[in-house]
């Protein structure tokens, strides 16, 4: 597939739940124009704990820097676990590393491009319970893995345990809408149609008063992308079938039903035209 721009974010390279083989197949069958690194691509707060780094999370970043040096557009905008490149803002080559960006459509509107760690009271106020967090999600997904093997055996879709927790407590939900909302309000500051980030793990394409929600998702839990057709409309696609747990629970009416996709073909989970998808 060919598109005009890719939002990616939060692949947590260096961490034992990022799905890197689902990131290089995405990137290989995937050509665009501009590629966005919507920030936590590389997890720093992880390799400090534990010096973990796959042959293929490597063969990500040389993915990444190939599609660079053929000529497609990198933007590299850090989040709160890979924020010490922060300080290696400019270009290079054809990577650019820059703390936002306002992206212009082809359909002619502006969209504001960050992580969204900046609007997080928690990790810009109290980082210590922002590391214990980070912890807490980590072992949720080490717990994560037998489950799954145990649903696999079992001809089973994959089910996520931390998505499911997130779910089903109450101020994490909280904390999701209001995150959102705290977003498309920092949108209309910048006199932009729209934002575009990540950081939550919860990808949607929503309507806020207006505004215009998107989030990428994450390579860890829903392997979800945000692309650009050449039209300028955009839509939310994920590289496998995931069974997530929603973080509120939408009506059955809500609910869009989906052919289950054949091996490493994408799926259209939601348009900027469609429903909110967590």
């Amino acid at each position: 597939m060919n598109y005009r721009t890719v939002w990616i974010s939060d692949l947590h390279l260096g961490t034992r739940g990022c799905d890197a083989e689902g990131v290089l197949d995405f990137i290989k069958d995937h050509e665009c124009e501009t590629l966005y690194l919507v920030g936590d691509i590389i997890d720093f707060w992880s390799l400090k704990r534990e010096h973990y780094w796959p042959q293929a999370h490597n063969d990500v970043i040389q993915k990444i820097l190939r599609k660079a040096r053929k000529g497609t557009r990198v933007i590299y905008i850090p989040g709160n676990h890979d924020e010490f490149t922060a300080g290696f803002r400019g270009v290079y080559g054809n990577v650019m590393v820059k703390p936002r960006d306002i992206h212009q459509t082809a359909d002619g509107r502006r969209l504001l491009v960050m992580h969204g760690h900046e609007l997080d009271t928690v990790v810009q106020n109290a980082r210590w319970l922002a590391l214990i967090g980070d912890i807490g999600y980590q072992l949720l997904l080490r717990a994560n893995r037998p489950v799954n093997m145990i649903r696999r055996g079992l001809g089973w879709e994959y089910w996520s345990l931390s998505a499911y927790v997130k779910g089903r407590v109450k101020n994490a939900v909280n904390f999701i809408g209001r995150f959102e909302s705290v977003l498309a309000q920092y949108a209309t500051m910048h006199r932009a149609d729209g934002i575009v980030c990540g950081h939550i793990h919860a990808p949607s394409i929503r309507d806020i008063g207006g505004v215009a929600y998107y989030n990428c998702g994450d390579w860890v839990e829903s392997s979800t992308a945000l692309v650009e057709h050449h039209d300028g409309r955009i839509e939310l696609i994920r590289s496998r079938a995931r069974c997530l747990a929603t973080a509120a629970e939408m009506s059955a009416g809500d609910l869009v039903e989906h052919a289950a996709p054949e091996p490493h073909e994408e799926l259209v989970v939601a348009s900027q035209h469609g429903r909110q998808w967590f």
